[in-house]
């Protein structure tokens, strides 16, 4: 297996960021979200 000598092009790092950073967002607001209304439903 050859190593590749030529760095990646600057889009797909910025995509994959951005990828990342938005995935990890929307995790977090499912996550609270649903935090949330399993304490709603315990309270209620």
């Amino acid at each position: 297996m050859a190593e590749r000598t030529d760095p990646a092009p600057p889009l797909w790092r910025r995509l994959a960021w951005f990828i990342g950073l938005w995935a990890a967002g929307v995790a977090t607001v499912a996550a609270v979200a649903y935090g949330w209304r399993l304490l709603v439903a315990g309270v209620g």
